[in-house]
């Protein structure tokens, strides 16, 4: 993995925005996992939950399949993506956990997740997961930290089964430093995290609480994900591609070729007279946005300077981008940067 790549997260979208709801749902529906409510199986017998669980987990796993049998056609540089965490639900959750025990449920898992694992190494497909930000490490509630360590090892499970997290960094998994405790705090679960687990986690910046400076002292234990749009929120300025923390964020990936993230504030800044050719500077905005707007992601990647100032990392960077719009986002990208990438 030693070219260029960029990704997108989780679902397919087609091409065509246009096309109503209903036939989006239904050319789309096939690609993207399903789930349901824990207040519904509550509310029905053990066996119609069983069987419900069972039909959206089959469908999951096929979904991923053929998700991964889509990015295996694009071009290399594409051939990037998160998993999605919703595979399994309530995977971690104390009142459903047994029934993914059941045996012939387990054995599903066991084959659907290996020929997840298959197909993307058969592709050359560089996977990842991004537990939600509810995988709270550095809480100081225990049952909190409790829940936080059951949900990222039910993501360690996955990648266990997918045949991952056997060496470093050969599938990532990625979550920020959450949590009154931050750094401290998260340093003190290291040890009860399984091998597989240390193996994939990597911790990112986010944009309100714990930024760079914050990862980088986790940097001995595990590679820090430069997001690169968080950072410029948190600190209010581009951080250069050369500048030496970049520099300290790729050596701690050990020799493997690090992911950062890339996402942009959302497209109706064009309506306040911020062109897609401008410059995105935080003092302008602030003047007349809250530095909370920027905090939501765009459909596309619509700024092209913007996309210019990221480009400039994929000689040393993959790009794993964060877009409403998913692979028509990662394919409008990569269009405005194949000239670079050549």
């Amino acid at each position: 993995m030693t070219h260029p790549r960029i990704g997108f997260v989780c679902q397919y979208k087609h091409p065509d925005r246009d096309l109503s709801p209903t036939a989006l749902k239904l050319i789309e529906g096939p690609f993207n996992p399903r789930t349901t409510t824990l207040r519904w199986m509550e509310s029905v017998t053990p066996a119609e939950a069983r069987e419900k669980l069972v039909e959206v987990v089959t469908h999951n796993l096929a979904a991923q399949l053929r998700l991964l049998a889509y990015v295996a056609q694009l071009p290399p540089t594409l051939r990037m993506l998160r998993l999605s965490s919703d595979l399994l639900p309530f995977y971690s959750h104390a009142k459903v956990h047994h029934v993914y025990q059941d045996p012939a449920i387990a054995q599903q898992l066991i084959d659907g997740f290996a020929a997840i694992g298959e197909l993307a190494r058969s592709a050359d497909i560089r996977l990842s997961f991004h537990p939600g930000q509810y995988c709270v490490l550095g809480s100081e509630n225990p049952g909190v930290v409790e829940n936080s360590l059951a949900e990222f090892e039910y993501h360690a499970d996955m990648i266990r089964m997918m045949g991952y997290g056997r060496r470093f960094q050969d599938l990532k998994c990625n979550v920020h430093i959450a949590g009154r405790l931050g750094v401290e705090g998260t340093r003190s679960i290291w040890p009860r995290l399984s091998e597989v687990a240390r193996n994939c986690i990597t911790f990112e910046n986010d944009e309100k609480t714990y930024g760079l400076d914050d990862c980088l002292q986790m940097a001995d234990l595990a590679p820090v994900v430069l997001d690169i749009h968080h950072l410029w929120i948190h600190e209010g300025e581009y951080i250069a591609p050369d500048a030496p923390r970049v520099q300290r964020v790729i050596d701690s990936w050990r020799g493997v070729r690090p992911t950062m993230h890339y996402s942009q504030p959302v497209e109706s800044l064009q309506t306040l007279g911020f062109a897609a050719e401008q410059k995105l500077e935080m003092e302008a905005l602030l003047k007349v946005v809250s530095k909370r707007d920027l905090y939501a992601h765009s459909d596309r990647m619509w700024n092209h300077c913007t996309n210019t100032y990221a480009a400039q990392f994929l000689d040393r960077f993959d790009i794993m981008l964060e877009a409403k719009d998913k692979n028509v986002a990662s394919l409008e990208f990569y269009a405005q940067v194949e000239r670079r990438l050549g």
